[in-house]
């Protein structure tokens, strides 16, 4: 089974896909490490965000994702344009969004041991983690 994890940062989304074979973890190559949102302010922008999204959903085959949830409040709250993408990937029809919390990641990573492979950049890490996270949650 493959899941796709998601970090949202700034005004884009950090894409890895995992997948789960036995009980052994593998990254899942793909062209689309990220997608950006230009210009939230403007509905075209955001039209074509979510246009590329379910795109990238249908070209991988993909029907679940994880993404790791970022703090409505607080120093660490994400901004507006985080919820805007989160917001997009929720109203995907024909795929199951699973928001997991940093603290159900890392406590997940701790447990299972997820190697990083080499295969991912680093800045993937996070989503990586996320997807991980879900397979063995499911």
């Amino acid at each position: 089974m493959n899941i796709c994890g998601i970090e949202i940062k700034g005004s884009e989304a950090i894409i890895a896909v995992a997948a789960l074979d036995g009980s052994t973890f593998s990254h899942v190559p793909l062209a689309t490490k990220k997608i950006a949102l230009d210009d939230d302010d403007e509905a075209a922008n955001v039209r074509r965000f979510a246009a590329q999204v379910a795109s990238f959903v249908r070209e991988n085959s993909v029907d679940r994702i994880a993404i790791k949830k970022r703090s409505k409040k607080g120093e660490f709250a994400g901004g507006p344009t985080t919820f805007k993408i989160e917001g997009v990937f929720q109203l995907l029809d024909g795929c199951e969004v699973t928001l997991l919390s940093p603290q159900t990641i890392n406590a997940q990573a701790k447990k299972h041991n997820f190697e990083l492979p080499g295969t991912l950049n680093k800045y993937q890490h996070e989503a990586y983690k996320a997807a991980c996270s879900a397979l063995v949650k499911k």
